[in-house]
């Protein structure tokens, strides 16, 4: 029996593929100096790959700007889209008024809830 028993090995602590045949990708090295405390962070990329002209830094999360000879890179945020939030979209779809008419008639039907003796439960404005 002790023959015919099978054998295992840890998961993780070794592969069992080997390297043989694979060709690895040509790689590039860029710097990137960050904005806040000047320290440089080197990437590896894919030769062909697009580089990104700016980078989170590693240590502040600033943004670190990639280094070409002796100077760095200069982005443009000008073009950046601005992050709209729920109220700049609510106001998209409905002016003020129509807002201050929808609040009144929600408090005016929590209201009258409240003096019925009802649990009150707030749900969603109509849309």
């Amino acid at each position: 029996m002790a023959d015919r028993s099978l054998r295992g090995i840890r998961l993780g602590a070794q592969s069992l593929q080997s390297e043989e045949g694979v060709v690895f990708h040509e790689r590039a090295q860029h710097t990137y100096r960050c904005t806040a405390c000047a320290r440089d962070t080197t990437m590896t990329f894919a030769a062909d790959a697009e580089i990104p002209e700016a980078w989170e830094c590693r240590t502040c999360g600033a943004e670190a700007l990639l280094r070409i000879g002796d100077g760095t890179a200069t982005v443009d945020h000008s073009e950046d889209k601005i992050p709209r939030t729920h109220w700049d979209m609510l106001l998209e779809r409905r002016t003020l008024p129509e807002l201050e008419e929808l609040l009144e008639e929600r408090l005016a039907y929590v209201r009258s809830r409240r003096g019925a003796g009802e649990d009150v439960v707030v749900g969603k404005l109509s849309a």
